[in-house]
């Protein structure tokens, strides 16, 4: 029996070429883009499953509330982590501290690379089970040293790097005590390519014995693992209040709370709002998972419609076997034998799809995934993934085709009627309004985009590279460093800075001011600078004036950004004086600029204090405009070789810098954008296929009317308007679920793009158009046919 029905399936899918082409292939595209998705959904699910303790691991974090707004943030203390080790040390079973290092010169021979590495205590490679593949975990003591599988080979080729000498910032020497393997994409600590152990750093870092016993030095990340099946959230509970307890009247001050962020949410819930976890990427796996859903749903709903409006045709057929004695359960047998014959082989053409398309979507989604073609897992998945397809595809067919009456089959007595095109209507308007929702998605995510491209700033970014101080090495001889730079034509000015301009890497809470109330916790960004900073940058100024090395005292004067201004309610600041810092020092305001957006463009500049300082980890080098970027860099590359020969030169353009900071939105865009045009090709495809079918069904009806005078746009107006008002009714439907959806979206944001009138418009105009475009080639056809033609049987 199932052989006859597979005969019978292959038979109309060659006797309806088109229907089959389109059925086929439209399920194909939307195998392949659900197929897609749920690679996408996968590796982001299993973010940090990597690590074995992974539902053990969590990070300590700290809520601090400052000017009346709390503040969630990733660094705390080392007294943190002390006080979990002595006083709760039956609540877990490791404790950890990691001081994250950036980019750090590795030295063997004469190869100097730099690669990003962290200090950690002991117990962190164990707490992270990294999979060793030459020595052991528990050796990171003294002057040992941790590197992944790519520094040791780039180190030492395929020489046995354990026991070898690696001179570390050409300074210390370290020993090679472990390789392991590289962390996955996937992973938190994906770039993580060196260790370097706790008790060096102690060594050498003399702040870091008043960082022992200071509650408020919040420069390190704290790690714990949890002791058998312990609850994170009574834990987080539990320790809460340390550093209120502990920490002195500061802590007190600013409300400080700890709490514990398991690992199974740090990538997918790392977004809080005034201490409250608002969510994260896990939004957008919702997202996508619910698009991949519909983007398959549409290709099923478009072998429904084809199937149902090819009714007549086989209604015939279904009158005769159920005439010889065929019931009901195995027409429909029949009919779910066809859907699931073209859900398979739909699903082997969506695997070569897939395969094609993955590293194209790869790039786009900035993700490393592979097609797990040996996981028996996938396979199992696919097949069920197939049958649910076939079923879903065949369901409404099969129950509408098996219902048909063989009396008025076989009369020649049954008609669909007007009623049964409306289930029909009714898919193709879900189709549209689907496809919909996603376009005008797609043009609110590229115009939030566009607000952070052309934000204001507050500096001249064309020109600007930053490259690192050379470990500090640069400090001591940057003036004629600077001055050999411009000498060579290749750079009009460059400066040195505690932070990049595309991130602030130190804050602090002892700014005092005249008329500040005593109780209130305050949060400033902390950028020490050499005079000629302003100038590099293009800072610009509202009121005063620039640091000047004609002036000696500026050394006490600083410059603030105008969010500082409102932050502490000047209204005359230029004189006004402030103090700060462990000396609590007096400085006087001799300028104030325009905001310089150096976190996110989405959110509000932070209240920055810019004042001459020391130790720097950024040099910002403006390039000459009179010469090309690639002639200056080699210059800038050679004086870099001659003041630090032993540090790797990089750079890095500031324009690609601020680019990352929208790269997330960016990615979705592309990725809706890819997504919203296969639910369109998709819908089309359909509408084709039922342009098609309406013309065949009523070619004799088209004919009589041009006999009695109808000319061809009357008839194209009259194919095509029944199609265009689906269409128009979708959109009725979809412009208040998209703006609804959206709307709430950008309140994500506190900079964002409007909902502009015209960007419905310009949808509604946009799928109009598509429409007559896709039903136009059948509608015309149809209209010049010669009438003699379809009427010779009349």
């Amino acid at each position: 029996m199932i052989r006859n029905y597979l005969k019978i399936a292959l038979r109309n899918l060659v006797k309806n070429k088109v229907s089959s082409f389109i059925n086929v292939g439209g399920l194909a595209v939307g195998m392949a883009v659900a197929m897609l998705i749920g690679l996408w959904i996968w590796d982001e699910l299993s973010f940090d499953k990597y690590h074995q303790k992974y539902d053990h691991i969590a990070q300590v974090m700290q809520n601090k509330t400052y000017n009346g707004v709390v503040s969630t943030g990733v660094p705390t203390s080392l007294p943190v982590e002390q006080e979990l080790r002595k006083s709760y040390g039956s609540d877990f079973e490791h404790t950890g501290v990691m001081f994250w290092l950036g980019d750090h010169v590795l030295t063997v021979g004469d190869k100097n690379i730099s690669f990003s590495g962290t200090y950690v205590t002991p117990e962190i490679p164990e707490m992270f089970t990294l999979k060793m593949l030459k020595g052991s975990r528990n050796t990171l003591k003294g002057s040992s040293l941790l590197v992944s599988q790519s520094v040791a080979l780039a180190l030492f080729g395929h020489a046995e790097p354990v026991g070898k000498i690696v001179k570390f910032d050409n300074q210390a020497s370290l020993v090679v005590s472990g390789v392991y393997e590289d962390l996955p994409q996937n992973t938190t600590f994906h770039d993580l390519a060196f260790m370097a152990p706790w008790d060096y750093f102690t060594s050498t870092q003399d702040w870091l014995k008043r960082a022992a016993t200071d509650w408020g030095e919040d420069s390190f990340q704290v790690f714990v693992q949890v002791a058998g099946q312990a609850n994170m959230n009574r834990l987080s509970e539990k320790i809460r209040d340390i550093k209120l307890k502990k920490g002195g009247p500061e802590e007190a001050k600013m409300k400080a709370q700890l709490f514990l962020q398991p690992m199974s949410k740090w990538h997918l819930y790392a977004e809080f709002k005034n201490g409250v976890n608002t969510g994260g990427s896990i939004e957008y796996v919702w997202l996508f998972g619910v698009i991949g859903i519909f983007v398959l749903l549409l290709a099923c709903i478009n072998f429904m419609n084809l199937s149902t409006a090819r009714s007549e045709k086989r209604a015939k057929e279904v009158g005769i076997r159920k005439a010889v004695g065929s019931v009901r359960g195995q027409l429909i047998s029949q009919f779910f034998c066809e859907s699931l014959l073209i859900a398979v082989m739909a699903f082997g053409l969506s695997l070569i799809l897939v395969t094609l398309g993955l590293p194209f979507f790869n790039e786009l989604a900035g993700k490393n995934m592979q097609v797990l073609w040996s996981s028996p897992l996938f396979w199992l998945m696919g097949i069920g993934f197939t049958l649910f397809t076939g079923v879903v595809a065949g369901s409404y067919p099969a129950l509408y085709l098996s219902s048909f009456k063989p009396v008025k089959v076989l009369k020649g007595t049954f008609k669909a009627g007007p009623l049964a095109a409306i289930p029909r209507k009714v898919l193709v308007v879900m189709q549209f309004t689907v496809s919909i929702i996603l376009i005008v998605g797609t043009i609110v995510v590229f115009n939030q985009v566009q607000v952070a491209k052309n934000r204001p700033v507050g500096y001249s970014r064309a020109g600007l590279i930053t490259i690192g101080s050379g470990n500090h090495q640069m400090d001591n001889q940057f003036n004629p460093f600077r001055l050999d730079l411009i000498k060579s034509g290749a750079v009009s000015e460059a400066a040195e800075s505690s932070s990049p301009l595309t991130a602030i890497h130190n804050r602090m809470s002892d700014v005092n001011w005249s008329g500040k109330d005593p109780g209130l916790a305050v949060d400033f960004a902390n950028i020490r600078v050499t005079t000629e900073y302003g100038k590099t940058v293009g800072w610009q100024f509202e009121a005063g004036r620039d640091f000047s090395t004609k002036f000696i005292t500026d050394s006490s004067k600083v410059v603030l950004n105008g969010a500082a201004v409102k932050y502490i309610g000047l209204t005359d600041p230029v004189g006004k004086t402030i103090t700060f810092g462990s000396d609590n020092k007096t400085y006087t305001v001799i300028g104030v600029i325009k905001d310089m957006v150096m976190g996110s463009p989405y959110e509000p500049a932070k209240q920055t204090i810019f004042h001459i300082g020391d130790s720097f980890d950024s040099i910002i080098i403006k390039i000459n405009p009179d010469m090309s970027p690639h002639e200056a860099i080699r210059k800038i590359e050679a004086i870099c070789k001659r003041y630090t020969p032993a540090v790797p030169f990089s750079y890095k353009f500031v324009d690609d810098e601020y680019a990352k900071k929208y790269a997330d939105e960016e990615r979705i865009g592309k990725l809706s954008t890819s997504f919203a045009l296969l639910a369109i090709f998709i819908s089309c495809l359909g509408l084709f296929g039922m342009a098609s079918f309406t013309a065949e069904q009523r070619i004799k009806e088209i004919g009589v009317r041009k006999v009695l005078g109808a000319t061809v746009f009357g008839l194209w107006r009259l194919m095509s308007e029944d199609f265009v008002v689906l269409v128009i009714i979708s959109l009725l439907i979809a412009t208040p679920v998209s703006w609804y959806f959206m709307h709430n979206w950008l309140l994500h944001y506190t900079y964002h793009a409007q909902l502009s009138w015209w960007i419905f418009a310009a949808t509604s105009a946009g799928a109009i158009v598509i429409t007559l475009a896709t039903v136009s080639y059948q509608s015309i056809k149809a209209a010049l046919a010669n009438p003699v033609k379809s009427l010779r049987s009349e």
